[in-house]
Formats: structure tokens, sequence, C-alpha cells
């Protein structure tokens, strides 16, 4: 039997489907290139945004009745009601379910219906399990799932749950595996990696310790992380961001620029707390590729607020900033707002503005780069024939033409070009 398992969303929902593929693989079923020869198809689906639930419903519809089909991943959990009343599917299962998928297979090809939804605040599957990368170059390990957060637009925690950490022997001896087979680049992924090890007695800074001790010519990329949950142990963090493992990105979102916005949000640190961190880790690592996150039109968010939030952004010039605008999701606090709602003619003018000035600031910063020349490894191959992507030690994406096959190979590169999501380089011999 051919089963295709296909993801979408974050980084922890492709590490989560590496291991369904890993287990199902090795559990005698064939992993199908396609959709169109496969006998059961898995999706991994995220619901984090209005949108992105609209999408992925569409994807479910269009499956064949012809194929068993099984909806893992956030969806289910997030709304169910939805998939429902919307969707034929003969399986869900929620995020991270490990082993627990070749049970839901055999199953559904017996033609039974599987509603296998474990707790939210249960799932999490042995890093020891088999997994089939996606990426030959990439390692994408979660250090955690779920997290301390309780922000009221947020409707991920009904999917993921409270924070549970991964051991950092469970990591470090999952990294030196994945490693052994030739990853090059490491991905620490979840929810919130600032809050990492808070269940165990440990932190962020610890962990990048353990792993930058391992032996090996390897590079960290460290995921999101909450400003409230980073202040605490900043020192620390900032001096194990400067071991020459780690790449000097620092993804770190704002959502606002206004304390009151922040605080309706429920996000718990203030636009003063954000620039102080960030001007913290500036100071020791100036050539910081910083990436953030704005929610334009979040319910009571006037004018003037958003005007604050743009002048923060022009102020701390992000070299990316990943702008959402607000969508209601079901049962959260922000979906019962409804008084202080803002137009959705407002909101799109707003995050209009906000991606302009966003591209804006983004190209500049990127022109800084042009004639930089070191050393960049290629982690993955372009949309463009004969291209590839490589990522320098800040983490900066560069496009580079080539004829051969450049992935995981580390090069020294030049910039030539300077664009608003990436640089393009030439190799230097």
């Amino acid at each position: 039997m051919q089963v295709f398992v296909q993801s979408f969303g974050c980084s922890t929902n492709f590490a989560d489907s590496e291991v369904l593929t890993g287990c199902l693989a090795k559990a005698g079923y064939e992993i199908a290139k396609s959709s169109a020869t496969a006998d059961v198809i898995i999706y991994n689906t995220c619901a984090v945004k209005g949108p992105t639930e609209n999408r992925m419903i569409e994807i479910l519809k269009r499956v064949p009745k012809s194929k068993k089909l099984i909806v893992a991943g956030c969806l289910p959990l997030i709304n169910l009601e939805r998939l429902e009343r919307e969707v034929r599917f003969d399986g869900a299962v929620g995020p991270a379910a490990g082993d627990r998928i070749i049970e839901v297979v055999r199953h559904v090809l017996k033609d039974e219906k599987v509603l296998a939804l474990k707790g939210a605040d249960e799932a999490m599957p042995n890093l020891a399990l088999p997994r089939i990368h996606r990426n030959p170059v990439v390692s994408i390990i979660p250090i955690n799932y779920g997290c301390l957060g309780s922000c009221a637009y947020c409707c991920v925690t009904f999917a993921r749950g409270k924070l549970r950490s991964y051991s950092v022997e469970e990591i470090t001896g999952r990294l030196k595996k994945d490693l052994s087979q030739g990853m090059q680049e490491v991905w620490l992924t979840s929810q919130d990696t600032a809050c990492y090890g808070r269940d165990l007695g440990t932190n962020l800074a610890s962990l990048l310790n353990a792993t930058c001790s391992i032996k090996g010519n390897f590079k960290i990329r460290v995921g999101m992380m909450n400003p409230d949950t980073t202040k605490d142990f900043l020192k620390e963090l900032i001096q194990a961001f400067q071991d020459e493992h780690v790449f000097k990105f620092l993804h770190l979102p704002l959502q606002s620029g206004d304390k009151e916005v922040l605080k309706s949000m429920q996000r718990f640190y203030s636009p003063e707390d954000f620039t102080s961190i960030l001007k913290s880790f500036r100071t020791h690592l100036p050539k910081l590729t910083l990436s953030t996150d704005i929610i334009c039109g979040f319910p009571g968010e006037k004018e003037s607020a958003f005007s604050q939030t743009l002048q923060l952004v022009q102020d701390v010039k992000p070299d990316i900033v990943n702008v959402s605008k607000f969508f209601a999701r079901p049962k959260t606090v922000a979906a019962k707002m409804r008084e202080s709602i803002v137009s959705s003619r407002e909101i799109k003018l707003r995050s209009a503005k906000m991606a302009y000035l966003a591209k804006r600031v983004a190209l500049a910063k990127n022109q800084s780069w042009i004639d930089w020349i070191g050393e960049v490894l290629v982690d993955e191959v372009g949309k463009v024939p004969e291209s590839f992507i490589g990522r320098n030690f800040a983490y900066k994406p560069i496009a580079i033409k080539s004829s051969r096959n450049l992935l995981g190979k580390t090069l020294t590169v030049r910039i030539i070009k300077a664009f608003s999501t990436h640089l393009e380089g030439e190799v230097v011999e």
C-alpha cells in the first residue's frame, strides 16, 4: 500500500511529518511521491489563521473519494466541527502523532473511521523514532511542544497544549544521529523556544551550550522566541548565541508597538522590553538578522496605536516582517471582543501600509550586504532551474546560479545584488 504525506504550516509540523513517514516506511508501507499514486493520503494540517484554515478545507475537499484520507495536525483539534461538516475523511489525528499513525492507517484501510484525537497536552513522540528527512541537509528537531502563553488571538494552544520539553539528552541524541546521516543545518523548533526547559529546570541557553559542544561542522537555527520568556535569561542566551555553531538569526515577534494593544493581546511584555532585548542582542551581534511578526487590526487597535507600530518597525529596522491581518479564531478570547472590532477595510489598509514599510526596510538592510564575501552553506534547491539557496552566518538567503549540484556544499560567495526578500551571490573560486 502506498501512503502520501504532505505537511503545511510551521517547521514543527514538518518535523512531525518526517516522523510519520519514517514510522510508516518502517512498518512496511511504501511512501508515495505524489497523491496521484497513493492509496492513503495524509495531510498534516495547519489552522493558525482563518485564511489558512479555509485553504486547508479546500485542499481536503479535492481529495478523490477513491482515496483514503487522514487529516492530521492542528485542524482536527482547532475546528473539528467544521471538518466533519464540510469534508469527507476516513481518519483524524492530532499533531505529533508519531508511531500512532501506523494503527490509524491500519484501521482506515479496514474501512473503519478513526478519530484518534489525543489530548493536546499528551502528544510527545519519542525523538528516537525513525524519520524520512524532507531535506538531506536540514535536521528539524522539536525541542518542546506547547508553550506557557495565553495569547488572546491564538488557537494553536487548543492543538499543541501546554509546555512539554524534551530533555537535553534526548535532543543531543537526536542531533548526533542526524549529523551522522550527513545533516549540516539544524533547526531547533517549537511554538516558543525561549520557554524550553521551564518544566525541567533548565533553559534554552543550556541546551545551546550542550548542542554546540558536539563535534562536527554544522549550524543551528533557533526558532521563534517570545520577548516575555526571552528577557528572563537574556545575558546567558546572548552568550550562547555567540558560539560559531549558531546562526546569528533572531525571530522575536513584536505583534504591536502599542502597550495597550499588547495588554489586550495578553502578551506579557512592553514595546520597551522588545527594543531592550534587541539592543542587547545587536550590541554583541551587530550583523544579526531580525525576523519579527506584526498583527494588523487587532480589536481595539486605534489609528494612533497602529502608527506607533509603524514607527517602531521604522526604528528597529527588521530584516523580515511577517505581516498578518487579524482574523478571529474560534473559541479564543479575541473572538469575543466584538465591541472593539476593526473593520476589514481598515485592516486591509493597515496591513498594506505595514507590508510596504517592511519591504522598504528589508531592501535597505539587504543592500548593506553587497560586496560581502564569506562562507555560505547551500541548504535548498532554488525554484528557478539551475539555482540554489544558501545561508551565511546571519542566515541570510543567498541565491546562487549553477549547473552543478551545490546542495550541501559550503562555498565562498560574494554578494552582487540585493532584493527585499533575498540576496544574490556568485561563487568565488
